[in-house]
């Protein structure tokens, strides 16, 4: 009944099916519907399916062969390579719209409120080998036949924004990063599209690691009259020197959660010479009890032992937020807010949905590629935590279980019939 409920869910929230249906064609005499290619993509990456060659032969047998029919792989890669990638943002964009309207993107209650995005990159199809017209290129060194050689290697960089304030993580898109563009620029790129698609609205606050405090990049964000948090490291030295000459000063507050303790510096206005302004700075503290094996010598005995120790981490985050009765802890939450999308959405999609698995290696196909199956992970993540967790008595599978469960359904036989 799986694949019933989902595909039901995703008919009757975002008329899916119809959406899909008015997809353009980019071939002028296609042997198979965009659609066919379309829902087979799309439901071999929401049931994880590794490669376009396995999503092949799941179509010649079981029930995607009677309601898709056989199509290969060279079919696949030809038809996506010929669509055009923005009609898949679009699709993207009218989801989350839909989510929106619905409620469904509401933010958790640490977020007071606000809609924080995260933005990051990374890293998919590196080879040194295997390469299309826009993989980027970078000289590495490496063991070739027990000699370490500098070598050619060839890769793809996306850029994504996220929301990290909603329950669980919801991609607003994504967007490759060019040959002689930035990480940065490209993501800025994806941020206009975004609020030019999706309205103002859409975000409130964003977060991001410290490549991104860039005098540009801040710039234009707060053109989009966005608010920002970004870490603050040794690429902004002078600002991170004039930070820590200033939080010599008592702490702001402290605080203890658990076995960790907190302190906290807020500094309202700290001079940052290289942009010619005053931005906000906190500076948190934190000192972690771990238990480590320490290895005790006993005359000629080696004996472990577990011992807790304190381990020391220090975090700086530039902000333009204005706080007014706002405790300051609310920037180190929104700053820690970042990791969301590295430690939730991008390892799911890379261990579980073979994010990084190039199957299809054309500079149009793997964007097409890449752009479903993070479209996939986001509705089976709705649907996982709308349909399957708040329906659990007991419980609830994991999200890997759900996608199992959905690729048996699919591919078993009358599996949903009787």
């Amino acid at each position: 009944m799986v694949r019933r409920q989902f595909e039901s869910y995703l008919d009757k929230v975002f008329g899916f099916a119809d959406l899909v249906a008015a997809l353009p064609e980019g071939r002028t005499y296609p042997l198979h519907p965009w659609k066919n290619v379309f829902d087979a993509v799309f439901l071999g990456s929401a049931c994880q399916l590794a490669t376009t060659h396995r999503i092949e032969s799941e179509c010649r047998a079981g029930v995607l062969s009677q309601r898709i029919g056989p199509l290969s792989e060279d079919t696949l890669g030809y038809a996506m390579q010929r669509q055009d990638t923005q009609s898949i943002f679009e699709l993207g964009c009218t989801i989350a719209k839909r989510l929106k309207r619905n409620g469904v993107l509401g933010s958790s209650e640490w977020a007071r409120g606000r809609v924080v995005a995260a933005v990051d990159g990374i890293e998919i199809c590196s080879s040194y080998v295997r390469c299309c017209e826009t993989c980027l290129e970078r000289k590495v060194e490496r063991k070739v036949d027990g000699e370490i050689r500098e070598c050619l290697q060839y890769y793809h960089r996306v850029s994504a924004v996220m929301l990290a304030s909603t329950p669980f993580p919801v991609f607003l898109g994504i967007r490759f990063q060019r040959t002689g563009e930035t990480e940065v620029a490209a993501s800025l790129d994806l941020l206009q599209q975004l609020v030019g698609q999706l309205g103002r609205r859409f975000i409130d606050v964003l977060v991001a690691d410290a490549i991104y405090l860039q005098t540009p990049f801040i710039r234009a964000i707060e053109l989009l009259d966005l608010e920002w948090v970004i870490s603050l490291k040794d690429n902004q030295p002078a600002l991170l020197a004039e930070a820590e000459r200033l939080t010599v000063a008592p702490v702001t507050c402290q605080w203890s959660a658990g076995k960790d303790n907190f302190s906290l510096w807020h500094l309202p206005e700290v001079d940052w010479p290289v942009a010619n302004r005053m931005v906000g700075v906190v500076k948190t503290v934190r000192v972690q009890k771990v238990k480590r094996v320490k290895i005790e010598k006993i005359g000629a005995l080696r004996k472990k032992k577990k011992e807790e120790v304190s381990v020391l981490s220090t975090n700086f985050y530039a902000t333009n937020v204005n706080l007014g009765a706002i405790p300051p802890q609310f920037i180190q939450q929104l700053g820690q807010s970042r990791w969301t999308i590295d430690a939730t959405a991008f390892q799911t999609l890379t261990t579980d949905c073979h994010l990084k698995q190039p199957s299809v290696h054309q500079d149009v196909a793997l964007v097409m590629l890449t752009m479903i199956r993070v479209l996939a992970f986001t509705l089976m993540m709705v649907f996982y935590h709308r349909q399957v967790r708040s329906h659990c008595r007991k419980a609830p599978p994991s999200f890997c279980e759900v996608a199992r469960s959905l690729a048996l359904a699919l591919f078993t036989p009358d599996a949903d019939t009787g």
